[in-house]
């Protein structure tokens, strides 16, 4: 309950109403003790006048009237003279005296809380104007006990009648909280969890129905919300429906398409000069259909799996891979250089950097193939005391303007015709899974340089791209 909306709003709205009730309370006290002290003087007045109209009244009359008037002494200022019209025992010396004409309102205020706050029995003297102009001035002394008395039981009945205006303010004020808001909170609220429910079921949309307008508001800005979340989720099932049979029709595909190269294969043995022409050719193309499927293959995975890291000596690496790559080269003339120093060890995932090292190395071999000319390809390593860096760098053309906008986009950052850029993706998510950054140095005519930085701890750097696959140890190597 106090929780709630309702029940802070509950609570909350008794405590201000309480606090605006003893705001009202001093000064309706001050004023109570005002108007009693008034009529005290009045009462004095009326009490004197009877006495000059018959100045033979008996002592017992006067004792009479100054009761009625709740007084010991009344004086009356008329035509210069004071005159001490009504007198009886003082039970004790005057302790203060109070002059009501044109008193100012915080006096008045603070008097009347040191009453009520100060428990004291004395006598005090009490100045005020007489009613009517009958005289100058009319003075009193009376017993400050009765004053008090009378405060307490007005300020008691104020407090119990704030006390139940309070409550029953509050009490009201629930109701309306809990039908113009927490209701239709709750419905919102009730909508949301029916819909997380089922997202793709278009008829848990929520309909604006709130009466308030911050909360239709919020209705609309859910249901648009939801209609643009469950319009995606049908997106992507059918993206995932579609990269399903795509997989399963490139699987079929490069089955038939390596039978078919066993085949061309053997055509390349025919004394035929045209199939001997178009061999060759159509070799290529079967090859780049493979590669295309393969790519594809590799690419439909949900996830590459998590690096499994170790100490991978670098330079044997980069030799296996150069060796593979030399293979390749046929008749072209390409050079490789290594600058690899002996006993650099890294800490990675040896088959995952094996295949990010081949990709890159590959690539630019094949940029040098397709330029006609010689070339070189090089790989250089380094270290600092953060990171591992190594530079893959070719005298090829350069990549293309197309290339280097989407160069780790799938499908899109391809930098040869037939390819797919698939490789230059995949690459970049295996060096993120390692917690490093794959990132292109420079390109022109000049040819091209791609950097690999690996950390030397699994925890990233602020310059690194962040990747969750590589854990959160923070142990150097």
């Amino acid at each position: 309950m106090v929780n709630s909306l309702s029940g802070r709003f509950l609570i909350l709205t008794t405590v201000f109403v309480m606090l605006a009730e003893v705001m009202i309370f001093v000064p309706s006290v001050a004023r109570f003790r005002e108007d009693y002290l008034l009529s005290r003087l009045e009462r004095a007045q009326i009490a004197s006048l009877a006495l000059l109209a018959n100045d033979m009244i008996d002592n017992r009359l006067e004792a009479e009237l100054l009761e009625n008037a709740g007084v010991l002494n009344v004086v009356l200022l008329r035509d210069s003279v004071r005159q001490l019209i009504l007198s009886s025992p003082m039970p004790e010396p005057v302790d203060q005296t109070y002059d009501l004409r044109k008193a100012p309102a915080w006096p008045l205020i603070r008097d009347a809380l040191t009453v009520v706050l100060v428990p004291r029995d004395r006598v005090i003297r009490v100045i005020g104007d007489p009613v009517r102009q009958a005289g100058l001035l009319i003075e009193v002394t009376m017993p400050e006990a009765p004053l008090r008395a009378a405060m307490l039981d007005y300020g008691l009945r104020i407090l119990a009648l704030s006390a139940v205006i309070s409550i029953i303010t509050a009490l009201l004020l629930f109701l309306a909280v809990q039908r113009f808001l927490v209701k239709p909170i709750k419905g919102v609220v009730n909508a949301m969890s029916s819909y997380a429910a089922a997202p793709e079921d278009a008829r848990r949309i929520i309909e604006p129905s709130a009466g308030v307008r911050e909360l239709r508001e919020a209705e609309e800005a859910l249901k648009t919300m939801q209609m643009q979340l469950t319009g995606a989720l049908r997106q992507k099932d059918r993206l995932a429906q579609l990269g399903s049979a795509v997989a399963k029709v490139s699987h079929d595909l490069r089955n038939i398409l390596a039978t078919a190269q066993l085949f061309i294969d053997r055509l390349g043995a025919s004394a035929d000069p045209t199939v001997q022409r178009m061999a060759p050719k159509l070799v290529k193309s079967i090859t780049r259909a493979v590669n295309l499927c393969e790519s594809t293959l590799a690419f439909g995975k949900v996830s590459e799996p998590p690096p499994a890291l170790s100490r991978v000596a670098l330079a044997p690496l980069v030799s296996d891979v150069l060796d593979g790559e030399r293979l390749a080269c046929g008749e072209y003339d390409i050079s490789f250089a290594e600058d690899v120093p002996i006993g650099t060890v890294v800490r990675a995932d040896g088959e995952q950097l094996y295949r990010v090292l081949g990709n890159l190395i590959r690539n630019a071999r094949e940029a040098i193939m397709a330029s006609g000319k010689s070339g070189e390809i090089s790989i250089r390593a380094s270290e600092t005391e953060s990171h591992w860096r190594i530079a893959v760098r070719d005298t090829g053309p350069g990549l293309p303007s197309r290339a280097r906008e989407h160069l780790f986009t799938a499908f899109q950052g391809g930098a040869r015709k037939g390819g797919t850029g698939l490789g230059l993706t995949i690459a970049a998510e295996l060096v993120r899974g390692h917690g490093g950054k794959l990132e292109l140095v420079d390109t022109g005519p000049q040819g091209t340089e791609f950097a690999l930085l690996l950390p030397k701890t699994l925890a990233v750097p602020d310059d690194v791209a962040t990747c969750d696959k590589a854990g959160a140890v923070q142990e150097k190597l």
